[in-house]
């Protein structure tokens, strides 16, 4: 069974996070620019909340506001549900389809060490299934 620590240890630790004062323009503009859905919002190191797509069409777009006035910290969310390196991409994978959230932020020692996506979780459970099924494959041709 893959943890997330395996997960991060082949997709890497890069945390791409904006301050709660940087306007909603330049957040999806950053998250365009990086190819993510989602970004942290820290105040140095500090876990602050998360802007995602989904955040900037139902706060901004929908409501007509301005993109370029409207702040981050205006339409993040702040409950933020977090994962450690130690648990699985299962219980992982648990959690975000419940919650219905696409992005799930690592944390340990009260410190980001990285993001991890719904993406990242189907991908490993598909790589964990072909694995078992060319174990099988070998097995059973002996």
């Amino acid at each position: 069974m893959k943890l997330v620590k395996h997960l991060l240890d082949s997709k890497g630790h890069d945390v791409i996070s904006v301050a709660p004062d940087l306007s909603v323009f330049d957040a999806i503009k950053l998250m365009a620019d990086k190819l993510v859905g989602s970004l942290l919002v820290m105040n140095d190191e500090e876990l602050r909340g998360i802007v995602t797509e989904r955040d900037y069409a139902r706060k901004v777009i929908i409501k007509g506001r301005s993109s370029e006035t409207t702040s981050v910290s205006e339409i993040m969310s702040t409950e933020v549900l977090t994962t450690s390196s130690s648990q699985t991409v299962n219980q992982c994978m648990e959690l975000m389809t419940e919650r219905r959230i696409r992005h799930l932020p690592v944390v340990e020692d009260n410190h980001v060490i990285g993001m991890i996506s719904i993406g990242d979780l189907v991908q490993a459970i598909i790589a964990d299934q072909q694995e078992e099924i060319e174990q099988l494959e070998s097995y059973i041709s002996g």
